[in-house]
This record gives C-alpha cells, structure tokens and sequence, in this order.
C-alpha cells in the first residue's frame, strides 16, 4: 500500500486556531501581540513567504507590521530598524527574512534582536538554550513544526533512527538537537547526512524517521528508504512545469511518487511542512506576548 500522507495544513490549522484562542485570552490583559516582519530587497519568493506571515498574523488577531526596506539599505540602517523593535512595546516578535544582500552580515543581524522576541528561535542564547534543553526559549519555526508533524501522526519517537538530510542551521542543525532530546517526542538515535556524506543511500536506509532538508530536488528515491519508515520532506523547490499557469511548480527534495511506494507516512509538497512553520511562527509570536506579562 502506499504511504499515508501527512496533512500539515490541517495540523496547521489546529495549531492557528489554539493561537488564535490564546491571543482572546491575552486581549483580557491589555495585550495584543505583534510580530514585526523586516524584508530587505525584492526577492520575489521572500515577498511570497513575508505576505503569507503578516496575513496569518492578522487572522490570528495579532499585529501585524511588515516593514519593506531598499535592496541597498546600509546594515546600520537595518539595525536601526532592529532597535527601534526591540524597544517597541507594540512588538512582541521580530522577524528579519533570509536571504539578506550581501551588504548585510545575517549572523550579526540575528544576534541584535532582542532574545524574548527572537520568534524564528535563531539568537545564539535561544539556541544555547535549545541544545540544553530549556524550554525557556524559542525553537526554529520548521523543527518545531516538523515535531509536532510527528506527535500529531502517532509517530513513536524513542529509539527509532532517524536520518536528517541537511546541516542547516535553520533546520538541519536544530532538529538534530530536538530529536535527540531526552523527551518523549524524542529520545531518537540520530544520523545528520551532508554534502560530504559518503554512501548516503546507506544512512537513509536504515532510517526509521528519514528527514530530508537537502535542498535538492528529487535527492531521496525509492531504493534510498527503508520499508514502513516515515519520510518528512522539508524541501521546496521551483522546478519548471509547462502544463502549470505559471509555467513552475514547487516540488521538493523526495521523489515522491517513488518513496511513497515504500514509506508509512510521508509528507506532501507543498501541503506538508511549509503550513506548519508558519504555525509555529503565530505560536512563538503569542508565546512571546505571554512571556513578555512576566516580564512587567
């Protein structure tokens, strides 16, 4: 039989309307939370991805700020920006979208926002905090939401092997580090593969949970995965499709229609992964507002 599909909009949608009830509540105290996105330039898939956070932010009943800087806006004027939000009690989340011109050092950007609104869980304090085992902090969006992928589908977790494809520090790296936590939605053995990876079709095959972050189109195929393992896709890539409006699709880093042959669960490009991180963007955000009442 082939593999079940995993529906990350509908868990998706769980999870927005559980923020959307938090933020009612908040609005008892006084508080509204807002996230506060920055896009620097007009890389058409970042104006893609920065409307789709400010219109769920929005439907959640937060506050929403989207802020469009010039292709050639200076650091230091990016970090003006940066500042200004760190002290605005409007902003409760801040997020800088990736990819930045080169004029700009990414890294050095991530470490100016403050760490109780760093929502995508990328400031050195908040990773810190993630490899110990804190949950004080905030997780990267796409790990978090690829775990709760996971505990939504009844996937047992302790003991399995996974395999992730990818060093990333935004989603290779960090889920690495949740699934080897002593939880019981972790506690996995784990294998990260990379571009130096010799014989990577012996890794992913002994792989109970196979998580693929390669950005490469079509990387895993259905001789790379072992029978009944559940496969996660976290890739998005626009390959060129003429019978499309568009002319492209988006299609990600597995070949699906062979791994599904193989797999128990896999998850969907698009419709898998990409809802959930957003979701877990809006459920940082109103966490971050209720944080921030202890912080009076």
């Amino acid at each position: 039989m082939p593999a079940e599909l995993i529906d990350g909009r509908a868990i998706a949608k769980k999870i927005r309307a559980d923020v959307a009830e938090r933020v009612k509540k908040l609005a008892e105290s006084g508080v509204k939370p807002g996230l506060a996105v920055i896009l620097v330039g007009d890389d058409p898939a970042s104006a893609v991805y920065v409307a789709a956070k400010g219109r769920a932010t929005e439907e959640a009943g937060m506050y929403s700020l989207t802020m469009r800087l010039e292709a050639d806006t200076s650091q230091s004027e990016l970090l003006a920006h940066v500042d200004a939000l760190n002290d605005d009690p409007r902003i409760h989340g801040i997020l800088v979208q990736m990819p930045l011109p080169k004029q700009i050092d990414p890294d050095f950007v991530i470490r100016s926002v403050d760490p109780n609104k760093d929502v995508d869980g990328f400031h050195p304090i908040n990773v810190g905090k993630m490899l110990v085992g804190e949950r004080d902090g905030f997780i990267p969006c796409t790990p978090a939401g690829i775990q709760v992928l996971l505990k939504e589908c009844g996937v047992e977790t302790p003991g399995k092997h996974c395999v992730i494809i990818g060093r990333s520090n935004i989603v290779g790296k960090p889920m690495a580090a949740l699934m080897m936590q002593n939880t019981t939605d972790a506690n996995c053995t784990v294998t990260v593969c990379h571009s130096r990876t010799k014989d990577l079709r012996e890794h992913t095959r002994s792989a109970d949970i196979l998580i693929v972050a390669a950005g490469r189109s079509g990387i895993v195929t259905g001789n790379m995965v072992k029978k009944g393992a559940v496969v996660i896709d976290v890739g998005t890539n626009r390959v060129k499709d003429e019978k499309s409006k568009t002319g492209t699709r988006l299609e990600g880093d597995v070949d699906f229609e062979s791994v599904r042959k193989v797999a128990s669960l896999i998850s969907p490009v698009p419709g898998g992964v990409g809802p959930m991180t957003i979701a877990m963007l809006m459920a940082n955000t109103v966490r971050a507002a209720e944080l921030s009442l202890s912080l009076r």
